[in-house]
């Protein structure tokens, strides 16, 4: 099932080497083979008391997720794809949303540095390369209190394999790096660094809002919303609001939106 040579398998010992350590966020991190899905596998951990830190990563999903229910299905060991756990307790359950466009913004971050090329982020949560999606991520809030953070990154996917036209992969950008485990230490420190920070400060969104604006790829575009009871909207995306709600200027006046599928349409 694994005989490609151009996608060996993440390196587990190399990746606690590099993230698990006294007095780090990551505390624990392991690789499957194969899973339904990395979510289910830590909500299922978190769900036995499991502390925050742990960090699960796949090199198959068979029935990965994405947001409205959608399914995210990659080629074996083609795209970084891993759920971490994370306990803000100390932050009110308002702030928590936030989380949603501090986890974008971290994939965003690292793969800026560790592939020099020139990642945005889409409102709500996906990492957009131009408008070719490199990236989604889906956070569940589950009892305990706790958030999973599932990440899917396109890292290898060629040309024949795109679910989708819109589909993009860091070798498909030219990236510097395609190595997985590079990546993902990346991805785990930059988001290690922005959360802590977050939790700091009790939540207060000016951490996130300076950098959230200059990487989006929505705030200033005219775009096209499709609402959860499926009536759409269309104005420009103006900027976020307190709450990480995005406001859209209609025709009939501001509406701000806590959840929808966006598509772009032209820069105003």
């Amino acid at each position: 099932m694994y005989k490609d040579l151009d996608r060996p398998p993440l390196d587990e010992k190399f990746l606690r080497g590099r993230l698990v350590r006294p007095g780090a966020l990551w505390t624990q991190i392991d690789v499957l083979a194969e899973t339904p899905s990395t979510n289910a596998v830590v909500a299922a951990a978190a769900a036995t008391g499991q502390s925050e830190g742990l960090v699960v990563a796949a090199e198959y999903q068979s029935s990965g997720r994405g947001r409205l229910g959608r399914t995210w299905t990659t080629p074996p060991r083609s795209a970084l794809l891993m759920s971490a756990l994370l306990r803000p307790t100390g932050v009110k359950a308002s702030q928590w949303p936030w989380l949603g466009l501090l986890v974008p913004l971290a994939v965003a971050a690292a793969v800026r540095q560790v592939g020099e090329i020139p990642a945005q982020v889409k409102w709500p949560n996906d990492v957009l390369v131009e408008d070719r999606k490199l990236a989604g991520i889906l956070l569940e809030r589950i009892d305990g209190p706790a958030v999973v953070v599932g990440i899917g990154l396109n890292v290898t996917l060629r040309e024949a394999e795109k679910p989708h036209p819109a589909a993009t992969s860091l070798a498909l950008e030219n990236a510097v790096t395609t190595d997985r485990a590079t990546v993902m230490a990346a991805v785990l420190r930059e988001l290690a660094s922005r959360y802590q920070t977050w939790v700091d400060s009790d939540g207060d969104p000016a951490t996130i809002l300076p950098e959230y604006r200059e990487l989006s790829a929505t705030l200033g575009q005219a775009v096209r919303v499709e609402l959860p009871d499926g009536t759409f909207l269309e104005g420009t995306a103006r900027d976020l609001a307190n709450d990480s709600r995005l406001i859209v200027d209609t025709r009939e006046g501001p509406r701000p939106l806590a959840a929808g599928d966006v598509t772009h349409l032209r820069r105003v």
